[in-house]
């Protein structure tokens, strides 16, 4: 099927070429890493995760709201997920590989990457995650293009598949679950020290995952000969609206309790966040920025008549995706180091080259989820000719 990948307009290779391009940027800003090390970056002694790992974070959630789509169609037969099961899968493995670049590039030395198997620690939750994020990758992987093989031929799917897609169910949750731990088990973090940390991660993927599809949707509706169905886009949409109103509702308790409990050490990073925190105030407008649009997006997604237009749909899609991105993908991680133990700040910016390997990243896995999609849409409209 592959070879469905090779055949596209003017439009579809130019998109593979200037991912590529900024791919190849990207890779280049790696290299000058490392010969220099992480100092080219803003991270610090007292901020060791910074843009690398926020972005980790937040597309462990992308990745795992492919179950939003596989658990109804599979085990609740609701047929009108049918077309757009698959692009939930592969959207899935281009997450997951992204999730997994950024690891590598925020190690300093991939080599490094070794010591988690050769000298495996279960009591980790480092050793879990990458269990789980490989885990992922291979089922959706392996679920996906062995289904697409077997829609292509007109004949059911092997019988073996079965077991790793109600497999792939539960794994799903379990790879933003223990992502989630990696942050609440850290006791000197008082920002992350928080029992609904995975209940916030998972509310908030399947609010962001899923407005992502739906974008892509609408996007290969328009370009393609492929329609992934209006029911689907409508049933998605209202999953977008109940996990943006529950990961509303989530971050509301965090800020009720930390500022009716009055612990310093809770109620310091939202002041840092939205206010400033001794005169720093570098996440101040991305942070109010994401609460316009988390805003928007309720105003938008609630009411049906809003909630079934198109053109409105789009906007509130795009405003939950940003919104939440910049609430996990840009706030959540550094938030967790400022103050330090010691009550200090240490400011921290990312630098041109730490931007530049990290579009390089999402480019790459943007550039893997094309060929994916190419090759997806190729069968369907090869299967409806």
């Amino acid at each position: 099927m592959l070879e469905k990948a090779l055949k596209g307009g003017q439009k579809y290779w130019s998109l593979l070429l200037g991912l590529a391009i900024l791919s190849g940027i990207g890779f280049a800003c790696f290299m000058l890493q490392l010969n220099q090390g992480l100092r080219i970056t803003g991270m610090s002694r007292d901020v060791s995760w910074g843009f690398y790992i926020a972005q980790f974070t937040f597309l462990v959630g992308v990745a795992a709201s492919a179950v939003m789509v596989v658990l109804p169609y599979y085990l609740h037969h609701v047929k009108e997920f049918g077309r757009i099961t698959i692009l939930g899968e592969f959207l899935a493995v281009s997450a997951v590989t992204m999730c997994l670049l950024f690891i590598v590039v925020d190690l300093g030395q991939p080599m490094r990457l070794l010591n988690v198997l050769l000298h495996p620690t279960p009591n980790s939750i480092l050793f879990w995650d990458m269990v789980v994020l490989n885990g992922y990758l291979f089922l959706n992987a392996v679920i996906g293009w062995t289904v697409l093989s077997a829609e292509r031929k007109e004949m059911p799917p092997p019988k073996w598949v079965k077991p790793l897609i109600y497999v792939s169910i539960p794994w799903a949750v379990s790879i933003h679950t223990v992502t989630a731990f990696l942050y609440a088990g850290l006791p000197g973090r008082h920002f992350w020290l928080t029992a609904i940390m995975a209940a916030r991660f998972l509310a908030s993927a399947f609010a962001s995952g899923p407005s992502l599809l739906i974008l892509l949707s609408f996007l290969i509706r328009k370009r393609t000969n492929f329609d992934p169905g209006t029911a689907a886009i409508e049933k998605l949409s209202k999953i977008v609206t109940y996990a943006m109103i529950t990961s509303v509702f989530f971050l509301l308790l965090e800020v009720f309790t930390a500022f009716y409990s009055k612990i310093p050490g809770h109620m310091h990073g939202f002041i840092y966040q939205f206010a400033g925190y001794e005169g720093h105030a570098e996440l101040v407008p991305f942070m109010w920025l994401s609460v316009i649009l988390s805003v928007t997006a309720l105003i938008l997604l609630i009411p049906p008549q809003f909630r079934n237009n198109e053109k409105l749909l789009k906007i509130a899609c795009i405003t939950v995706f940003f919104g939440l991105y910049l609430e996990k993908g840009v706030g959540l991680v550094v938030t967790g180091f400022i103050p330090n133990v010691f009550d200090k700040v240490t400011p921290y910016i990312p630098t041109v080259p730490e931007l530049a390997i990290t579009l390089g990243v999402w480019a790459t896995g943007f550039l893997i989820m094309a060929i994916l999609y190419k090759v997806a849409i190729g069968v369907k409209e090869e299967i409806r000719a």
